[in-house]
């Protein structure tokens, strides 16, 4: 069994204990600065209301087991989680709609939510003022969570099974040889270690530079008070019987504490503090996490609380602290081991929310080699280089924090620092009116306002409030003219490595689903599975000679992960950056191109999924005959230094042709039609290959990772199906994420959504129980309050036969 250190004690240090102990890993050693079991990190001073409901269904689910989790621990006979419930309250006519939006995603993620009414919701919590609020959220088992009391329970149970916890013991380095982690280095001597666990939290980016990491954390103070005994609570004898409260509107929380009142507070600049900068124990007045209050921050907070607690106003403040906890760059944690250290993991930026979701989680990842959820959004390799400047984690971690009540939509982009990554496109593009969107920190087209002309002959469907942000009828144009003459997209912002070696090819198919032993030219769609056979990733390898693949990847994340598994005779290399891509997709795409060069681009010159080196005018490309969108086209790579040259060499060539630029909205619709996944949205490490509809992708022999455990895959067995749902009313949109019903059930949830402008259909793909993936069986999508019919249909919808793509 490996020798495990965690650093940290807080909820997830112990909760990470518990885990791998259970599961047999019990060499472990949690090394803690503070005392047990209240240490003095977030966790200690946190108030523990627990709101499952979240827009990502990962970290859901990560709520939902730790609630599990904690209730079903006892100290001293009383659950470590109290459930009382939660009310998020609305108090204009938006908040309200958005409840109805929210209460959706949890429903998708299988928590029990509803909106109730105004009368409810007073019934519920009797201190409410029911003439301000309009309803609420109710989600029955959310509540409370005794975190302090959890983790001693969970921390002696570990060390009943063995582990160690050492407490008044601080972290000053850690000892690595050859690329691997080796010891850690503490106030109370030198503890061997071949997996090091840093849960420090608030800390981490401290813990993280000693082995050179830049954690993408930012901890950021927050409001936290308590109101001395209330009259109105005079009744109450427990420690909580109230549902905790959440006034989005107005940047606000509540929750019981006995015949007091909680109340939380993001309504105040944000309030950065540096790692380095917090005090040790010993010189902080209560703990390290717990600051001193600032009364000028706190203005405004009773206007609002007292809108819908009018109690409050007779309230008197007993205590009063500025809380630190932990935002990141994009909201998510850092978990997973870190790619520039073996043996070097992390588990930070957790909330007690989410804290024992992501140990078990953690836990798994140690022992299994991967968590049973789809940990893709929180993987620590995740980030771009730029979100690891200090200043970008900075500004970032306090923009999130503003934002962390506000109404968002789904597609809304952080509006500051931008541009940040911008393409030799980028001045082509803003003339011709593009509205962007932010993609991996690079400026990219949703649509071009230039087209806006095309709305005379082609029309969309209209669009709700709602839908209608960042969207335009620009993009339903674009998509119709492309699939009538030809469209130039900027597919820039896909990752692109290259994977040089003699050792390339062995070590590609081992890693990868597809059969590549073709010729040079040659291009194959495959997988990348975890040992289970879920999906980790799908990218496209493109065999450019012998020992030479150029591959389009999804993430930083599939990049570090076939780089630290490539033998020394493999290089692996990220030319995303140097490099820029263009997609010039429809009929007359060909005509187009081959206008530009003298070499033979006919059907039988360039089939479908083969590549070429060439010249368009003067500038040398590698054309790709492939198309993510289900047109006749190619993908076209060159160099960064040649990116304005080759979009001006094909806008001038293309007038000829109808050319017109087109963005990521009309990209999107046309993907839909033709079926195409999405790794990330429409499929992840919890699916395998049949579920998802793309079996075609795995070779038949077992030579490659996952291949056991697929083998054990029947088609006929599975229990789940990724579907194409067409909207009964083409004028029905979602967005994605919505709950599927089946006779009012919650079966489903939807992943990607679109309007079909080719066959005039509104598209939603969505996972859904096999015995209802039939075509013709009869679901229906729920949108904010209202039930859209739907019907499951072909996949893909439209040209099934593949005759546009390889004519």
């Amino acid at each position: 069994m490996p020798k495990i250190v965690i650093i940290g004690a807080g909820i997830v240090g112990c909760s990470l204990a518990d885990e791998l102990t259970e599961r047999g890993y019990c060499d472990v050693t949690v090394i803690e600065k503070g005392p047990l079991w209240v240490p003095g990190g977030s966790t200690s001073h946190a108030p523990g209301v627990v709101f499952q409901t979240n827009g990502s269904r990962t970290i859901a689910q990560f709520a939902r087991q730790t609630v599990e989790k904690l209730y079903s621990l006892h100290y001293n006979g009383e659950p470590c989680f109290i459930k009382v419930g939660s009310l998020e309250v609305a108090t204009t006519p938006e908040r309200l709609a958005d409840l109805h939006r929210r209460a959706g995603l949890a429903i998708s993620a299988g928590i029990n939510a509803r909106v109730v009414s105004t009368e409810e919701a007073v019934k519920l919590h009797p201190l409410l003022n029911g003439e301000k609020i309009l309803g609420a959220l109710y989600v029955p088992d959310d509540g409370i969570a005794r975190a302090k009391l959890a983790d001693e329970v969970m921390g002696k149970r570990a060390i009943s099974r063995g582990a160690k916890f050492i407490d008044n013991c601080e972290v000053g380095a850690i000892d690595q040889t050859e690329g691997r982690v080796t010891a850690v280095q503490t106030t109370h001597g030198i503890f061997p270690a071949d997996i090091v666990v840093s849960c420090a939290g608030i800390w981490g980016p401290k813990i993280g530079a000693m082995v050179g990491m830049s954690k993408a954390i930012q901890p950021l103070a927050h409001q936290l008070c308590y109101t001395a005994p209330m009259v109105e609570l005079t009744g109450y004898k427990t420690e909580a019987e109230l549902p905790v409260l959440r006034h989005q509107g107005s940047d606000l929380y509540f929750k019981q504490r006995g015949q007091s009142l909680a109340v939380g507070w993001y309504g105040h600049r944000p309030l950065p503090v540096k790692a380095e900068d917090i005090l040790p124990n010993e010189l902080a007045e209560i703990m390290p996490s717990q600051m001193p209050f600032t009364p000028e921050e706190w203005k405004g907070a009773l206007e609002g609380a007292t809108e819908i607690l009018p109690s409050l106003k007779n309230a008197e403040i007993a205590e009063s602290m500025n809380g630190l906890f932990s935002f990141t760059v994009d909201n998510f944690p850092l978990m997973g081991e870190w790619a520039g250290l073996k043996g070097f993991w992390v588990a930070e930026a957790v909330w007690i929310t989410h804290g024992a979701g992501v140990a078990r989680a953690m836990a798994e990842w140690i022992v299994n080699g991967h968590p049973s959820l789809a940990v893709h959004e929180c993987d620590v390799n995740r980030f771009e280089s730029h979100q690891l400047g200090s200043q970008h984690i900075e500004e970032r971690g306090a923009q999130n924090y503003i934002e962390v009540y506000d109404l968002l939509h789904p597609l809304q982009p952080m509006e500051s620092p931008r541009p940040l990554r911008t393409t030799g496109f980028y001045q082509r593009q803003q003339e011709l009116g593009a509205f962007f969107l932010e993609a991996a920190g690079y400026e990219r087209p949703q649509w071009y306002e230039a087209n806006a002309g095309l709305l005379d002959r082609y029309k969309s469907p209209p669009r709700d409030e709602w839908t209608s942000k960042f969207w335009s009828p620009i993009i339903g144009a674009e998509a119709l003219a492309t699939r009538e003459n030809v469209g130039l997209f900027d597919i820039t912002t896909l990752k692109r490595i290259e994977v040089i070696g003699k050792g390339a090819l062995d070590f590609l198919e081992q890693m990868t689903t597809g059969n590549l032993r073709k010729k040079p030219g040659s291009i194959t769609y495959c997988l990348l599975l975890n040992d289970k056979a879920g999906i980790m990733s799908d990218i496209t390898v493109m065999r450019r000679g012998k020992y030479d693949f150029f591959i389009g990847v999804n993430s930083n994340t599939d990049i570090n992960y076939l780089r630290n598994l490539a033998p020394d005779t493999v290089h692996v290399r990220d030319i995303t950056a140097g490099t820029v891509a263009l997609g010039l997709f429809g009929p007359k795409s060909r005509e187009l191109a081959q206008s530009l060069t003298r070499d033979d681009l006919s059907n039988e010159a360039l089939g479908y999924f083969r590549l070429k080196n060439t010249y368009l005018g003067h500038v040398p490309v590698m054309l790709a005959r492939l198309s993510y969108v289900g047109e006749l086209g190619y993908e076209i790579y060159t160099t960064a230094d040649f990116a304005l040259k080759l979009w001006d060499t094909l806008w001038t060539a293309g007038k000829k042709y109808g050319l017109i630029a087109a963005g990521r909205g009309a990209f999107n619709s046309m993907r839909l039609e033709k079926g195409y996944r999405s790794y990330g949205t429409d499929m992840n490490s919890e699916h395998n290959p049949h579920e998802a509809g793309l079996s075609f992708a795995v070779r038949k022999d077992d030579g490659y990772k996952g291949a056991e455990a697929f083998g054990h895959v029947k088609p006929d067995s599975i229990t789940k199906k990724l579907v194409c749902l067409v909207l009964d009313n083409p004028q029905h949109v979602v967005l994605g994420k919505e709950p599927v019903l089946h006779q009012g059930k919650a079966v489903g949830y939807v992943t990607s959504s679109y309007f079909g402008h080719t066959i005039g259909k509104q598209l939603a793909y969505a996972w859904v129980p096999i015995e209802l993936s039939a075509l013709g069986t009869a679901l229906s999508i729920r949108y904010f309050n209202s039930d859209y019919p739907a019907t499951v249909g072909n996949d893909p919808q439209f040209d099934p036969q593949m005759t546009r793509l390889k004519s």
